[in-house]
């Protein structure tokens, strides 16, 4: 048993989603949200951080990570749980964060993700993405999609991720999982192989930077279906984000391209319940309709608003609806609902006139 399975196993007990190790400071676990430290855990220093973050990864990435300050990977704690590691330097020195990875990879319905979202798994060619930000469960709800792709058709699936996350076991699918810096050397590459590959669907961890946003839109336009996360709040903002990393001479093109394979967006936020009980997400969607393509070709964003507002006939929503609902239905508390609204106004006053936690 490796050191850090005591804290692991203490972040598991705690129903926890994140370990922080920082050199000079005791381990710290999210919980619902919050960050809090471990209770009865010391301080790390140097040697013991080190020894326990060495003990888990192979003698090549401790290398690379001591050369580069930085290193990603999955750590399988033996038949109890996965995690996303992420090595890194800080001001004082050693650090890293650790994220759950569930092992079962949880359905569409249970993660309480929109009927318009599960309809993506039918698609034979185009765009989708899921958005946030860091820690919204965008990773969660892809890998529920390509679950739903896997239960229910015959398809051939790559996954370009950094680490792997979700391991995928075959049902009426089958997979190529590849991880960036280990099976291929950055998203672009592997997208550029996934071309090669007679595959029917590219899932990209993450479309980061002008190639490989630039190639997933080639893909789509090719046939594919490409899912990928953006780190954008919103599905408007995803428009803008991925015409803007193109050189001001190609965002004509890019703009015909995305108008052409965009079948839709879902903006995530995850919002603590009421009372405790964990988390629940939220959702912006867009789905494709002849005035969004038009929208985008023609370079008029500010419609896209108005556009998803009169859009409820085909499942669209705007996040700060979806908040609302879940404010109305007590699910969430009114300081938590103004905190993740993008209008800050429309939940001010909820807020404002919400008992204090030591008026309760």
């Amino acid at each position: 048993m490796a050191q850090i399975d005591r804290l692991f196993r203490l972040l598991l007990k705690a129903d926890g989603s994140d370990l922080h190790l920082l050199e000079g400071q005791p381990p710290r676990m999210r919980v619902h949200g919050g960050l809090a430290p471990v209770a009865g855990e010391a301080v790390l220093e140097k040697n013991i951080l080190g020894s326990m973050l060495q003990e888990i990864c192979a003698p090549e990435d401790w290398s690379v990570y001591l050369e580069n300050h930085d290193l990603d990977f999955a750590y399988e704690m033996q038949g109890e749980a996965r995690f996303r590691a992420n090595y890194f330097k800080q001001q004082h020195g050693l650090a890293a964060v650790f994220r759950v990875i569930p092992f079962r990879v949880l359905s569409l319905n249970e993660l309480g993700a929109p009927d318009v979202i599960k309809a993506w798994a039918k698609e034979r060619s185009g765009l989708y993405l899921v958005t946030g930000p860091t820690g919204s469960g965008k990773s969660t709800t892809l890998a529920a999609l390509i679950n739903e792709i896997n239960m229910t058709e015959n398809r051939y699936i790559v996954t370009l991720e950094e680490p792997i996350e979700f391991v995928h076991e075959r049902q009426q699918s089958f997979f190529c999982q590849r991880e960036i810096g280990r099976d291929t050397p950055a998203f672009a590459d592997g997208l550029k192989d996934a071309g090669r590959m007679d595959c029917d669907v590219i899932l990209v961890g993450e479309m980061r930077d002008y190639e490989t946003i630039g190639l997933a839109l080639s893909a789509a336009t090719m046939g594919k279906l490409v899912l990928g996360t953006l780190h954008t709040n919103s599905a408007i903002k995803t428009i803008d984000r991925i015409i803007d990393v193109f050189p001001a001479d190609e965002q004509w093109k890019a703009r015909n391209m995305l108008a052409d394979t965009l079948g839709g967006v879902c903006a995530q936020v995850l919002l603590r319940r009421s009372h405790g009980g964990g988390r629940v997400a939220a959702h912006e969607i867009m789905v494709r309709t002849q005035g969004l393509a038009t929208s985008i070709r023609d370079g008029n964003i500010s419609q896209l608003r108005n556009m998803i507002q009169s859009g409820r006939a085909q499942g669209m929503q705007l996040l700060d609806d979806a908040i609302a609902a879940l404010l109305d239905e007590g699910i969430i508390d009114p300081e938590e609902a103004y905190l993740k609204a993008q209008d800050k106004a429309r939940f001010a006053l909820a807020a404002d006139a919400a008992p204090e936690a030591g008026d309760l």
